[in-house]
C-alpha cells in the first residue's frame, strides 16, 4: 500500500449549499468518485495511485493510495464521522504521468503562488520575513471545499508548516457547519476561523470563497492569506447606541479579516466586498440604515510586520482601522503595516483609518463618488491620534472631490491627531497638495522611514495596472 499526500479535501467535488438555499442530499463520497466498499471491507483500487475517499454524509477525508485496502479509520489516519457507518469510493489518477520528452526544450513550470513567501516592499518582509506555509509536509497540505473540512485542517495541533487550499465556496453556515446561525451568540461560536502561526490558506482557481466568517490572525506569527474572495460577515443582531455620534448609529461585529496582537503577516490578491449583502438592502431603522457590516481588514492591538498588497476592497462602509482606539496606548510604537497595491472601490471610509502606526501606503488607487446613493465617499485615507503615515504615488479619482481635504481628513477629535507626509500622489490628475490652503494641515513629523525599498510605480502608470492585478482569482496555485 502506498500513502501520499493526506487531504481533507474534495477535489472534483460539487459546492456545497449556496447561501440562503435549503439542504442539499447528503453524498457519501465526492463527485467523480465510485464507491469501491463498505466499511471494513476491501477496496481495491489497483497498481496506479488513486485519489479514495473515507466517510458519509458530505464528510470525508481523502488519501492517494493503491493496491487492496482495508476501509477503515487506520487505513486513513483520521475518523470524519466518529459512531456512524462510512463508504470508500475510488476517484481520479493521482497524478498524470509526466509528457514524453521532445528535443525541444519545455518552460519551466509556472510559479506556485501557495509557496510564495511576502516579497521585499512592505513591513511583511522585515526581519526573519513571512513565509506561512512555505515547506509544508505533504500530510500538512489540505485542500478543502466545506466549512467543516477547513475548522478540520485549521484544528490540527501543531507548529510546522502548513498551507490549506480552498476550493469552491465555504459557507459558514452550511449544513455541514449547523446551518443558518440561530441567534448572536450561535453565530459568535460558529462564525470564526483562527489561524495558526506558520500557515498559508489560499483559494484554488478564479472563484474559492469564504462566506458568513471572520478570519482571525490572533497572537501567532507568520500567516499568509491570498488569492480569496471574502464576503464581509453580516452581523444578524446590530445593536442601537443612541449615544453613538450626533443622533445614535447602530454597531455590528464581525470584521472580514482581522490581524491582532500578530507578527509577520500578508495578506495579497483577495477580495473584500459586502456583495450579495449590500447596504441599499438593509432597513433603515431609527433614522439609520441598520447596519450589519463592521470592518473588511482591520489590525490592531500590536500588531506588527503587516503587509495588505493587491487587493481589491469594494462596497464597504468603514473598511480598514489600524488601531482601535484613541486610549489603546501599548499599539503606540508598533502597527508597522503597508498597503500598496490595493484598489479601493467604492469604499466610503477608512482606507485606511490610522492611529499610532507607522503605515506605508504606496500605488494604491481609489475610485469613489461624493454623491453616490450607497457607499458614497466620505474620506479614504484618516489621521488620526498619533498616527505616522508615509504617503507616496496614490492615486485617487473621487467625484466631488477638490482638494485634499475631500480625501485626507482626521475622522476624531481635532486635538487627537498624527503626521502625514506625501509625495507623487494624484487627486482627479492633478498633484494632491497637503498643507497651504488645501485643509490638510497635518504635522509632516512622521520620524520613521520604510526598513525596505519599494518599488514605485509613476502615479500616471498606477490605475491601470491596479485595476489589471488586484483581487482574487490572479493567482497560479497548483
Amino acid at each position: 500500500m502506498h500513502l501520499n499526500t493526506h487531504t481533507l479535501s474534495l477535489l472534483g467535488s460539487a459546492l456545497l449549499l449556496a447561501i440562503g438555499s435549503g439542504a442539499a442530499q447528503a453524498k457519501d463520497w465526492p463527485s467523480g468518485f465510485s464507491k469501491c466498499a463498505d466499511q471494513a471491507g476491501t477496496c481495491k483500487i489497483g497498481s496506479e495511485t488513486r485519489q479514495v475517499s473515507f466517510g458519509a454524509k458530505d464528510k470525508w477525508v481523502v488519501k492517494n493510495l493503491q493496491g487492496n485496502v482495508l476501509c477503515d479509520t487506520a487505513s486513513f489516519g483520521s475518523d470524519p464521522l466518529a459512531g456512524q457507518a462510512k463508504k470508500c469510493a475510488v476517484g481520479p489518477l493521482a497524478s498524470t504521468p509526466a509528457p514524453t520528452p521532445t528535443p525541444t526544450p519545455t518552460p519551466s513550470p509556472s510559479p506556485d503562488a501557495s509557496s510564495e513567501a511576502a516579497p521585499a516592499g512592505g513591513w511583511a518582509s522585515y526581519g526573519a520575513g513571512t513565509t506561512g506555509g512555505r515547506g509544508a509536509a505533504s500530510n500538512a497540505i489540505y485542500t478543502v471545499s466545506s466549512a467543516w473540512q477547513l475548522q478540520e485542517a485549521l484544528k490540527v495541533k501543531s507548529s510546522a508548516p502548513r498551507i490549506i487550499k480552498v476550493y469552491g465556496s465555504i459557507d459558514m453556515e452550511s449544513a455541514d457547519n449547523g446551518g443558518k446561525f440561530k441567534n448572536s451568540s450561535d453565530q459568535a461560536a460558529r462564525n470564526a476561523l483562527s489561524l495558526p502561526s506558520n500557515t498559508t490558506l489560499i483559494g484554488l482557481g478564479d472563484s474559492a470563497q469564504i462566506r458568513n466568517a471572520r478570519i482571525v490572525i490572533r497572537n501567532v506569527e507568520n500567516v499568509i492569506v491570498r488569492n480569496l474572495q471574502i464576503v464581509n460577515p453580516c452581523d444578524i443582531a446590530p445593536v442601537w447606541d443612541p449615544n453613538d455620534g450626533s443622533s445614535g448609529n447602530w454597531n455590528s461585529e464581525y470584521d472580514g479579516l482581522v490581524v491582532e496582537g500578530a507578527k509577520r503577516v500578508w495578506i495579497d490578491h483577495n477580495t473584500f466586498t459586502d456583495a450579495p449583502v449590500t447596504d441599499d438592502l438593509a432597513p433603515v431603522v431609527n433614522g439609520k440604515t441598520k447596519q450589519c457590516h463592521d470592518g473588511a481588514l482591520d489590525v490592531k492591538k500590536a500588531a506588527d510586520y503587516v503587509t495588505v498588497s493587491n487587493n481589491l476592497f469594494e462596497l464597504h462602509s468603514k473598511n480598514n482601522l489600524i488601531g482601535s482606539s484613541d486610549s489603546a496606548s501599548e499599539d503606540d510604537g508598533h502597527l508597522t503595516v503597508t498597503f500598496h497595491n490595493n484598489y479601493f472601490r467604492h469604499v466610503a471610509e477608512r482606507a485606511p483609518r490610522v492611529r499610532f502606526g507607522q503605515v506605508h501606503l504606496y500605488n494604491n488607487y481609489f475610485e469613489g463618488a461624493k454623491s453616490r446613493p450607497v457607499y458614497a465617499h466620505k474620506y479614504s485615507i484618516g489621521v488620526g491620534y498619533k498616527a505616522k503615515i508615509l504617503s507616496q504615488h496614490n492615486v485617487f479619482e473621487v467625484s466631488g472631490a477638490s482638494s485634499c481635504k475631500d480625501v485626507i481628513q482626521n475622522p476624531g477629535s481635532s486635538s487627537k491627531t498624527g503626521a502625514i507626509v506625501d509625495s507623487g500622489s494624484l487627486l482627479n490628475g492633478v498633484t494632491l497638495k497637503l498643507g497651504g490652503d488645501s485643509g490638510c494641515s497635518f504635522s509632516s513629523a512622521i520620524g520613521w522611514t520604510p526598513p525596505y525599498t519599494a518599488k514605485l510605480l509613476p502615479a500616471a502608470s498606477v490605475r491601470e495596472s491596479v485595476k489589471q492585478n488586484a483581487g482574487a482569482g490572479k493567482l497560479q496555485v497548483r
